[in-house]
């Protein structure tokens, strides 16, 4: 019988009742629950689950994300963003093949040392997989514990972060560690939500200073952001005599690192968007354009800043095309576009361009 005295004891039967139910919670599976805590960094497990489910389809064991093409598992990344994550994922099962003989580390230090595992995903890990105490601290557990404690200082600060840090260590259950790490990290995100949490139905209520205090509209507290930078891009569309296009491959150490774009940049201050376009593929390309019409533009938000993208059709006027800032170049049927992993922004540009080019 659970002991009700304690109220980590209460968080875990209530998790235990009620759970979504998730397949890399199903599974007990080290190498998905990996999979899982990588795609679930920075995105939310309604939107995840989609690409999870395709990937490990895909790659259902480390063995065969070890020697998958890297092009392959970028295309099956395609949409959820962060690729680093997608590289890191890849390069770090290699090392789990060559190096551990296929079997995933079991504590949160020797986690560490892999690609793409920082102290959050390790110890999510050692603990969901390996039965670690490893206590996780995401944005939902920053939540709980915030208003748990009655905690009033701001989430950006560091010692706000500590204290949260210690309380999740100190409540975090020894006997069942990975369950109680996934149940607090299930309260923030079906009952402790950021508006209007469903108080009445936690097992913590009891002792939740904000709830006792009626303050959980006002903590936890966290300071505005700063406003998020904005970039007008300028991107050229070239077709050779075959009607074929040119794309070109962004450097692995780049954001967005190996995917595949239409050339392009960042207007500077001064030129129009059609003297950047040209601009960008004089330096990216090494040829002279002529900027003729303009096809499509977008808006598009990532993490820290926004874009709005202006494409413009382009002809050669002199010089061949060369990677000079890229990796790779390659000339393309607008039907093989589909064929190549683009960043999101991109992505709706190939389908405007199939959409116009193949009818």
């Amino acid at each position: 019988m659970t002991d009700y005295n304690s109220p980590t004891d209460r968080l875990l039967d209530w998790y235990h009742s009620h759970k979504r139910s998730l397949p890399f919670r199903e599974s007990g599976d080290p190498y998905l629950i990996w999979v899982s805590e990588i795609m679930l960094q920075q995105t939310r497990v309604d939107q995840m689950l989609p690409y999870y489910r395709r990937f490990v389809e895909a790659f259902p064991t480390v063995h065969y994300l070890a020697r998958a093409d890297q092009q392959e598992v970028l295309r099956l990344w395609e949409g959820l963003g962060y690729y680093s994550r997608a590289r890191n994922l890849h390069s770090a099962a290699k090392v789990v093949v060559s190096d551990y003989g296929g079997k995933l580390p079991e504590t949160a230090d020797e986690l560490q040392k892999l690609k793409g595992i920082g102290p959050y995903t390790s110890a999510a890990i050692a603990s969901i997989a390996f039965n670690q105490p490893c206590p996780v601290v995401d944005g939902n557990v920053q939540r709980v514990l915030a208003r748990y404690h009655g905690l009033d200082g701001d989430l950006r600060k560091r010692d706000t972060q500590k204290h949260i840090e210690s309380a999740a260590a100190e409540m975090i259950s020894r006997r069942h560690p990975g369950d109680f790490n996934q149940a607090i990290m299930e309260l923030g995100a079906t009952i402790c939500t950021p508006k209007n949490p469903s108080c009445t139905l936690c097992p913590l209520a009891g002792e939740c200073v904000a709830f006792k205090t009626a303050r959980t509209d006002e903590v936890p507290y966290k300071s505005p952001a700063k406003k998020r930078p904005h970039h007008e891009i300028g991107i050229g569309i070239i077709r050779d005599d075959y009607h074929r296009l040119l794309i070109a491959k962004r450097p692995e150490d780049a954001m967005l690192g190996g995917l595949w774009e239409f050339p392009g940049g960042k207007q500077k201050v001064g030129e129009s968007i059609e003297e950047t376009v040209a601009r960008e593929l004089r330096e990216e390309l090494g040829v002279d354009v002529l900027v003729e019409q303009p096809f499509m533009q977008l808006k598009h938000a990532y993490s820290h800043f926004s874009i709005r993208m202006r494409a413009y059709f382009c002809r050669i006027t002199s010089g061949t095309p060369r990677p000079v800032s890229s990796t790779e170049i390659k000339w393309v049927r607008a039907d093989e576009l589909g064929d190549y992993p683009f960043p999101k922004a991109n992505r709706k540009l190939t389908e405007a361009l199939q959409n116009q080019l193949l009818i």
